[in-house]
Parts: C-alpha cells; sequence; structure tokens
C-alpha cells in the first residue's frame, strides 16, 4: 500500500501514489487500520478517483459539505483542481500568444469546467466563453472593444514596445472579439479590414512621430554643439570688447559679463566660457561701463566708501537668459510686483492650528485665494471657508467647480491665478520649497500670488527659504511662531505588535508594507483602515473616516499621512526608521519624524501625543533624538525655478527653434548658471523625456506640446509612452478615449495585483481629466471619465473596506 501524503490522514486501499482509487462503501470487509472521518467515508463512498497530493485539500472541502453525496464530492474535487486548470490555461494562452487573457479569464473559464478530466480542448472552450462575457462587457460594439482591449495592453505593458501588439496578434484578437459579438466567417471580413486598416495607420503614424521626434532630437543637440564649439576663453574677451584683461575681469564679476558655461577643473578651479556673440552685442556698452567705474572710483576717493555694484540694465544677460528671465524670477510675476504685498509667516508643528488662524483672516477679506499642496486639502479648505459662510469655488489640476457669485477660490499650488488680484492669500505647506519634484511651484506661489497680504504655512524649517523670497520680491515679511496645542513625547520602548490600541496609526514607507501589515492585523482579527499615495483622495478621505469614525480600530499608513489628513490618532508608530526615497534607503530626518509623528494627540481629543517604534522597527531613543532637534536647514537655500509657456516661447523665437526638446536643453544649459546667487533651477528630466518623445507629433504646436510635459504622469507606470500615445491621437484630430479598468471582480475576491491594477487606471485618469481640462476638443469624453474614476474609488473602497482574510492579503 502507497504512503499518503505527508500531514494527511490515511485513506484505505490507495492503489498507487498518485492514481489512488477509492473503494466504495461496499468494498470486501478488510478492516481499515483506523476508523475513517465522516468527510473519508463520504469520499470512498463517491467511487471517485483522486490523487494522493489532492487528499488533504479535499477533504476539507467534504467536511464543509457534511453530509456530502457523490455529487457533493465531485463538486469539492473540482474547486481543487481548479488552480491546476488556471494554471495550464495560462500555459496554453501564453503558448498562443494571446497576450490579452488574464488570469481572471482563465479563473472564469475553470469555475464553469463541470468534467474532473476535462481535455485541452474543453479548457479552451471555456476560456473562449469567459473571454467573450468579458469582451462584451467591454464596450457596446466590436470596435469599442478592440479599442478598450489593446489600450489595456498598453497600460499595462513594462515599456513602450511591449505595449503594441504584433499586427497577426492585433488580428487574432480583432477575430476574437468579432466572435465575442457573434461575427463569423463573411459576416465578420468588414470589421476586420475596418480594425486593420486603423492600426496599419496607426502603426505608420507613430513610425513617423518617432523618425520625427529623433530628427528633431539629432539637429538640436547639433545646434547646441555648434554654439558650445562657438565659445571663446576669457583671455580672448578683451579683444573682442576692446578692453584690457583687468577690466574684463572686473566687468564678468560684477555680472555684466556673462558666463556662458563654467567648466569644473581640479583643484576646484573652473574655466570659464563666453559666448561671442552676446560678447560683441556687449561692445557698445564698454563706455558706460568705463564711465561708471571712474564715478565709482572718484566717490571712493572723495569719501573713503565703495559705490554700489554699477547698473546699467539687463542688456548685459546673455540673449538665451534674457528672455527666459529665470536669474530675475520674481520680476516675472508682473501682477504680483505691481501691488504692495505683505508677507505673513505662520510656522509651526502639526496641530498648533496655522491653517485655523489664516483662515480666519481670509473669511474676512472681501476676496481671496487658498492654496494647497493636495486636491484632498484644496476641498477640505474649501469647505472650511463656506463653514465659516464664506462660498469658494475649486480649481486643481483635474477639476474645476465654480460657484456662482463667490469671490473667493481655493486651488491646489500648481493652479494659483497669478493675474487675479485679490486682498488675501493664503499658502500651505511650505516646507514643499524644498522638494525637488514640486518646489518650483511653490517659488512660483510664494512670489507670484496676486494678493496685498500673503499668508504663507508651513514647518519652521521653511522659514530660511520664505525669507529668502521675500527678499528677492522686495515684500516685507512678518513672522509668527506657534507652538502645538498638546505636547508631544516619545514612547520609552518599543510597541509589540500585540499591544497596538484603539486610535493608533502605524506608519510604514511602501505600499506592499502597509498592505503586508494590514493583512497581518486583520489575520489578528483587528478592523483596518489603510492610506497610501496611489489611493485617491475621495479613497483617503473615505478610509480616514472610518478609522475617525470608529469604523476601523487601527490606521495603517504611508507618509501620506504627514499631510493634510485631520485624524483623531493617539499614538503615531513606526514600523522602521529608514525609508526609500527614490534614491537611496536612508534614516529619517529630523522633519519627516516631526511631520508624521506630530498627527499623533489630536487637541480636544487626546491631551498627549505618543511617538513610537514597533518592535524591531529601531530605537525609541532615535525617535526622541529626532523630535527635540532644532528645525534642520535646508541644504540649499536657493528657491527652485522652472520656465512656463512665456518663458518657452520666448526662448524657441530667440534661438529660432520648433523644438520643444531644443528650447528645454538650452534653458538647462545656458540660462540660469549653477552657481546663480538667487535661484536653482528645477529638475527637467522628465519633461525633456516628455519632449524627446512627442516632439515629432504632427499637429501640436510648441506650447501645446509644453502642455503634455507638464502633465502628471508616473514613469514607473510607461507615463510618457502613454502620453506620446494620446498626442498622437489629439495631433491627428481624433478624439484621446479615457483609460478603463473594463470588469472588476467582486471586492471580496479582489487580488492584490487587481487592486494595484485599479488603483494605476485611476492615475492614469487622473492624467486624462488634467489634459481634458486643457484640451477639451480632443478630450471629450470627460462624462465617461469622470464616471469610471467614481467606479474605481468605490470599487477600491469596498476592497479595502474588506476586513477578512482574502486573496488580498494572502
Amino acid at each position: 500500500m502507497a504512503q499518503p501524503p505527508r500531514g494527511s490522514r490515511r485513506v484505505p486501499r490507495l492503489t498507487t501514489p498518485y492514481d489512488v482509487a477509492l473503494e466504495p462503501a461496499d468494498a470486501p470487509d478488510e478492516a481499515p487500520p483506523h476508523a475513517v472521518s465522516p468527510a473519508e467515508a463520504a469520499i470512498i463512498a463517491s467511487g471517485l478517483e483522486v490523487e494522493a497530493r489532492e487528499l488533504p485539500a479535499l477533504i476539507r472541502r467534504v467536511e464543509r459539505r457534511l453530509p456530502a453525496d457523490a455529487a457533493a464530492v465531485g463538486a469539492a474535487l473540482r474547486e481543487v483542481r481548479r488552480r491546476a486548470w488556471v494554471s495550464r490555461l495560462n500555459h496554453l494562452a501564453s503558448k498562443a500568444g494571446r497576450t490579452w487573457v488574464r488570469r481572471a479569464d482563465a479563473e472564469a473559464a475553470a469555475g464553469t469546467i463541470t468534467e474532473l478530466t476535462p481535455e485541452d480542448e474543453t479548457l479552451l472552450v471555456a476560456l473562449d466563453a469567459a473571454l467573450g462575457n468579458r469582451f462584451r462587457s467591454l464596450g457596446h460594439t466590436p470596435e469599442e472593444t478592440l479599442e478598450a482591449i489593446v489600450a489595456e495592453l498598453a497600460e499595462t505593458a513594462k515599456g513602450a514596445a511591449a505595449g503594441t501588439l504584433a499586427p497577426d496578434r492585433h488580428a487574432e484578437l480583432a477575430r476574437e472579439v468579432a466572435a465575442a459579438f457573434g461575427l463569423k466567417g463573411e459576416e465578420s471580413l468588414p470589421f476586420l479590414e475596418a480594425v486593420g486598416a486603423t492600426e496599419a495607420r496607426r502603426r505608420r503614424e507613430v513610425r513617423e512621430a518617432e523618425t520625427a521626434a529623433r530628427a528633431k532630437r539629432r539637429e538640436e543637440v547639433q545646434r547646441l554643439r555648434t554654439w558650445e564649439k562657438s565659445l571663446v576663453e576669457f583671455r580672448d574677451v578683451s579683444g573682442l570688447l576692446g578692453c584690457v584683461e583687468k577690466e574684463a575681469l572686473r566687468w564678468v564679476a560684477a555680472g555684466l559679463i556673462p558666463v556662458a558655461r563654467r567648466i569644473p577643473q581640479k583643484g576646484g578651479r573652473e574655466k570659464w566660457e563666453f559666448d561671442p556673440a552676446e560678447l560683441a552685442s556687449l561692445r557698445a556698452l564698454v563706455p558706460q561701463w568705463r564711465e561708471a567705474d571712474k564715478t565709482a572710483l572718484d566717490a571712493k576717493r572723495r569719501t573713503g566708501v565703495s559705490a554700489p555694484p554699477i547698473k546699467l540694465g539687463r542688456g548685459a544677460s546673455a540673449a538665451i537668459a534674457r528672455v527666459a528671465a529665470l536669474d530675475r524670477y520674481a520680476g516675472h510675476f508682473a501682477t504680483a510686483r505691481a501691488l504692495n504685498r505683505r508677507i505673513t509667516l505662520i510656522t509651526g508643528p502639526t496641530n498648533s492650528g496655522k491653517s485655523h488662524t489664516a483662515l480666519d483672516r481670509l473669511a474676512k477679506a472681501e476676496n481671496g485665494m487658498a492654496l494647497a499642496p493636495l486636491r484632498l486639502l484644496a476641498h477640505e479648505f474649501r469647505d472650511a471657508l463656506q463653514s465659516r459662510g464664506v462660498p469658494a469655488s475649486l480649481s486643481t489640476g483635474e477639476e474645476r467647480i465654480p460657484v456662482a457669485g463667490a469671490r473667493h477660490l481655493a486651488a491646489t499650488v500648481e493652479m494659483c491665478p497669478f493675474h487675479l488680484p485679490v486682498d488675501v492669500a493664503l499658502i500651505d505647506e511650505a516646507q514643499m520649497l524644498g522638494d525637488r519634484d514640486r518646489g518650483a511651484a511653490w517659488t512660483a506661489a510664494i512670489m507670484g500670488a496676486p494678493a496685498r497680504d500673503v499668508f504663507v504655512l508651513g514647518a519652521p524649517e521653511a522659514a530660511t527659504q520664505v525669507r529668502r523670497i521675500a527678499a528677492l520680491c522686495g515684500d516685507p515679511m512678518e513672522e509668527i511662531s506657534l507652538k502645538r496645542k498638546g505636547p508631544l513625547t516619545a514612547a520609552r520602548t518599543p510597541i509589540p505588535l500585540g499591544d497596538l490600541q484603539t486610535g493608533d496609526a502605524i506608519v510604514a514607507f511602501s505600499r506592499r508594507d502597509v498592505l503586508d501589515m494590514r493583512a497581518e492585523l486583520v489575520r489578528r482579527g483587528r478592523r483596518v483602515a489603510v492610506v497610501y499615495g496611489a489611493l485617491s483622495p475621495e479613497v483617503r478621505r473615505a478610509e480616514a473616516a472610518r478609522f475617525r469614525d470608529g469604523d476601523a480600530d487601527i490606521l495603517v499608513a504611508t507618509d501620506a499621512i504627514g499631510m493634510g489628513l485631520n485624524l483623531p490618532i493617539r499614538r503615531v508608530i513606526f514600523s522602521t526608521l529608514r525609508k526609500f526615497d527614490g534614491e537611496m534607503r536612508r534614516e529619517l530626518n529630523t522633519q519627516e519624524v516631526k511631520q508624521i509623528g506630530g498627527r499623533a494627540g489630536r487637541y480636544g481629543r487626546f491631551e498627549e501625543g505618543v511617538v513610537a517604534v514597533l518592535a524591531g522597527g529601531g530605537s525609541p531613543e532615535f525617535i526622541r533624538t529626532m523630535l527635540e532637534a532644532d528645525p534642520m536647514p535646508p541644504e540649499d537655500p536657493r528657491p527652485l525655478v522652472q520656465p512656463d509657456a512665456d518663458i518657452i516661447a520666448n526662448v524657441a523665437q530667440e534661438i529660432g527653434s520648433d523644438s520643444l526638446f531644443g528650447v528645454l536643453a538650452r534653458i538647462k544649459r545656458a540660462v540660469l548658471r549653477p552657481d546663480d546667487p538667487n535661484y536653482r533651477l528645477a529638475d527637467l528630466t522628465q519633461a525633456m523625456a516628455v519632449a524627446g518623445a512627442i516632439d515629432g507629433v504632427a499637429g501640436l504646436t510648441l506650447l501645446e506640446r509644453w502642455t503634455y510635459a507638464m502633465c502628471p504622469v508616473d514613469e514607473r507606470d510607461n507615463g510618457t509612452a502613454r502620453l506620446a500615445r494620446w498626442a498622437i491621437e489629439h495631433g491627428a484630430g481624433r478624439p484621446v478615449q479615457p483609460p478603463s479598468a473594463g470588469r472588476l471582480p467582486a471586492p471580496e475576491r479582489a487580488s492584490r495585483d487587481e487592486l494595484e491594477r485599479a488603483e494605476k487606471t485611476h492615475k492614469r485618469l487622473v492624467a486624462w481629466r488634467w489634459l481634458a481640462l486643457r484640451f477639451p476638443q480632443a478630450y471629450v469624453a470627460r462624462d465617461e471619465a469622470n464616471g469610471e474614476t467614481e467606479r474605481l474609488d468605490r470599487w477600491i473602497e469596498d476592497v479595502l473596506r474588506q476586513q477578512r482574510r482574502s486573496k488580498l492579503v494572502a
């Protein structure tokens, strides 16, 4: 007799290690070695052939069906074998190149199999039926469905090339879609010919756009190299200007002669290079410079005091820098500079009442604006104004909600209306000035907010840069420092996972860690809410409400809770004291510990806030040190700046180019030198990547391409390639279809992969809706996009509400 699998109970009369013929109940009398369980007895009585390795799972399933007849045992056996059928179907689909088959399709097909040992042909018939159901759910016509599937494949691809179906695969997919809609044989020919022609045209347009973009990029690189080769060294400057070398050196130091390029040398020295064309235009100014030098020298001899630096207008700046004006960025905001502005900086830790103080002042103003870092916070500002009896409109990157008669506006920082004078402006979270991705938006908002009274709110770490901006703008500034309303203390010992209390918030630093922690806590019987960056503002707000209203005991979140969510948290507990910041894994800094930990101890709910670390996550002493540390000064206090549409247009005209890539390359190389004393250029890497991808798209102007380059996309999700596809459709005058998640499984059966796919689709819809506000003639299906966004919000929230162990947390 063969031995049963380890850990399983013995079943009588096993004939082979793998193919087991269980004896029926009326088998010849033979005393079993031990009494069988009711489930085993039912399996024996069914007379079904069962493999030994299937027995443990089969017994568990039959036990749940007792009393079980042969039909019930057969149903249980099909459940056991279903996983193998799904794997087999996935293998067959992959082998046939059917990349549009999802695991969910295979699972749906396997769920319809009634045989116990189906052949491959039976499995494939079931798969075709499951695909047909999904295809028909994706659109009202085969054309709509095919578009949706092709877009879905492109969106889920790992790269641009992976997102394009080969012609033969596209044709096969079209045939399957046609069959799903009942089009077979000659009936399908018109459809197949039409979609084949459309696909051929798209491939041609993509090739043409890519070829044109490469040609433009080569041309602009050559243009830049030619310009760089034309540069001369310092020893040539005096000859080109008709002056002596000592004069040239003095005028370079005064900023009158621009250094086109500075090349680092050994020993900390620099090699200066100059644009001969710019030097030629400056030669006429040399007599004025000499006269000013003489005047300054005479004044010093008479008074003994050096005269202020000579100022002869900005004609001394290089031509490109002059039209870009990034080295005098404050002057770019004409409306703000025309106002007699006053800046009030309100700093303080979390839970110090900064927003409340400024909102009260804003609500009393005749008109004004509140600028927030997140769409969620813009909504909260609007609600806060309305609760004070002040109607307010809303403006974010992806939505506009005008209110008739409203004289106040709540908006995200990037949507600051620079040409609309108001009495009061509020700008929140000023410590974002140092953010490498969005810091330039805060620089623009603080410099350009067209308000007589500008209230800037932020952590104490923001003070240095705000003072610098106020000085560059010539605006007087008052500083108000607020203290926390309740004490914030560090726990003395780490917190074991089993000692979590209602009102605790666990902070992790990745989506995966948040969901892993959620799974473990749910397994322990705790009710959990989650917040992380990939969730939409609506879902974050819903999860926060569950925690706030007591529907969840514990909140598990990323550092997304460090900004914007007002939550009744008793203790903030870090799962780890290290995080990956996009470049490296490092320890948390003072500002991060204070900003995130400061969410503990909501005034009026908890008298004291406690910051702790989970057992095994780090040292409580580290938290105490960070909480007690002085504000951390920025590594570089110069505010970040980036070009806008006006600057792009001016530079393009100056260099005589229609290439967005070329304009951005020249700005990066020639506009704002790295050692500029006042400003530093924001990172243009992603904008240049988009520019390089869409420069060859016919039908789009330079500024339309610049708008695409500013669209918020995730490059880890193939964002640039997606924008290029949309841009081609837009440039050709065709409507750009919004992304769709297709059929979603029941929330209680959702896997992590399906949740992540839904989150990514939601983020793609954010980008689509952002573009729809700027190009309504190309992005016309706004109602459909809004409906899909709302559907995904509801589904994701329903998934996160599941508080039992399921596939999501398996």
